[in-house]
């Protein structure tokens, strides 16, 4: 699987994800793929991906697959998030490949798998968890930013 696919939609106007070059490759109810794409100034002195940003690609992938499997309206966050970098990003993209490992009724677990897509090699996998909440009602404010 090699295609770009499309810009990843975001949802917050002026949000820093729509300045970074992520874009869906697959989202279905199993398996959310997500691509980062390497540029020049996404890189650290050795010219790899920076590991943060790997990060953040790895919580959006698994963050969208989640909410695919919490009831509708429930608000879902990242509640642990363990990664092993294996190998550097240094060809691109980076390719993270979100499946579901558990979904309970307050906790929902995935994999996220990295790979360097020019280099066709393994770069990250992590496990994360997410926590499921409640609804908010109407009239509720919104927490968070």
């Amino acid at each position: 699987m090699t295609a770009v696919g499309e810009p990843m939609p975001v949802t917050i106007e002026g949000h820093l994800f729509g300045r970074l070059p992520f874009y869906d490759v697959v989202d279905t109810d199993d398996t959310v793929i997500v691509d980062l794409h390497h540029r020049p100034d996404l890189v650290n002195t050795r010219g790899a991906l920076q590991g943060g940003l790997v990060a953040t690609l790895i919580d959006i992938a698994g963050g969208r697959l989640v909410v695919k499997h919490a009831d509708v309206g429930a608000g879902v966050g990242t509640a642990d998030m363990s990664i092993h970098f294996v190998a550097p990003i240094v060809g691109g993209p980076a390719r993270a490949t979100a499946t579901l490992v558990r979904a309970g009724k307050r906790l929902i677990v995935v994999a996220v798998d990295v790979v360097d897509v020019a280099k066709d090699r393994h770069a990250a996998r992590a496990t994360l968890s997410f926590a499921v909440m409640e609804p908010r009602g109407p009239g509720q404010p919104a927490t968070g930013p």
